[in-house]
């Protein structure tokens, strides 16, 4: 069941077209990848399913109702990705006031910020200024304070940038914990191993456009194949390049593919013997979802 779709979502500022034709469709219970490169879009299209633009063209539908300009959007959680707190304000103040903004009152207000604190870890430090925290801590209270009213969509806009791996996994750990209580989430992030390790499906937006959604076996399948990335690096550069091989910026390294990893790795290394050169690395990669972005979206840098 699609709990949140788009369809051929149009947007421009001005001159400038941030999304041209972008369709997703978030299922029940899943964690959702959006990824592009910088100006894709990404924003655009979270900040229309949260209310915050509205839209020149398409349709949304939140649990199959018609999502329509800046209008109440009830079941919706939004983790921006600027840290949206009040910086003079303790962890649990915060916590009252943007339960409070989500219709949370008495009773039901005390139990959701005192599940909040234990659920972030940040029970012992909660009657602190929240100038104090770390960047790690303020993410994760940046989430809580979306989630307070248990919402069952929730969009999350880089909720990991710039914060250290332990308070990455602490996040995820979370997110998880949500959900197996039934939320359903979209995650915008440039962290593409993140990505590849959490999330069940992927789409990927490039120039306002959706240009691929699956899960990875099936972006991997339709975009760079399934063969095997094999890296050597040799004791030395072979004086006539090796079949099969292409080298790399890495001094003595080299790159190739094997699509039966028995027979044809085995003949790869035969030809590097033969060509007098010995092997002191080797690494064989399956196809990794950075190899199927690069290949969708290109090189080039986007700034």
């Amino acid at each position: 069941m699609a709990v949140v779709r788009v369809e051929h979502a149009r947007k421009s500022f001005g001159k400038t077209e941030a999304l041209v034709d972008a369709s997703l469709e978030l299922r029940e219970g899943e964690l959702l990848g959006l990824l592009g490169p910088n100006g894709a879009g990404k924003t655009t299209l979270v900040r229309a399913l949260a209310g915050r633009v509205s839209l020149d063209g398409g349709a949304m539908e939140l649990y199959g109702r018609p999502l329509s300009g800046t209008g109440r959007r009830d079941g919706l959680g939004i983790v921006p990705q600027e840290i949206a707190l009040y910086p003079l304000l303790t962890a649990r103040e915060n916590l009252e006031a943007f339960g409070s903004f989500n219709g949370l009152r008495g009773s039901a207000l005390r139990e959701k910020v005192d599940w909040a604190l234990d659920w972030t870890g940040l029970a012992e430090r909660s009657r602190e200024p929240i100038r104090r925290f770390s960047g790690g801590m303020k993410r994760r209270l940046n989430i809580a304070c979306g989630v307070l009213h248990d919402p069952r969509v929730i969009l999350l806009d880089e909720p990991t940038v710039g914060v250290d791996p332990q308070s990455r996994e602490r996040i995820y750990e979370m997110l998880d914990r949500l959900r197996a209580g039934g939320a359903s989430l979209l995650l915008t992030t440039h962290q593409l191993e993140e990505a590849e390790a959490r999330c069940e499906r992927i789409t990927i937006l490039d120039h306002g456009r959706g240009i691929e959604s699956g899960t990875l076996a099936e972006l991997v399948a339709r975009t760079v194949g399934p063969a095997r990335v094999v890296t050597l690096r040799l004791d030395r550069a072979p004086a006539r390049p090796i079949e099969g091989l292409a080298a790399t910026d890495e001094p003595a390294t080299f790159r190739g593919q094997v699509g039966n990893v028995d027979a044809d790795l085995a003949a790869l290394l035969a030809r590097v013997g033969a060509a007098g050169c010995v092997v002191r690395d080797l690494e064989v990669r399956h196809p990794s979802l950075q190899s199927v972005f690069l290949h969708l979206t290109g090189r080039e840098l986007r700034e």
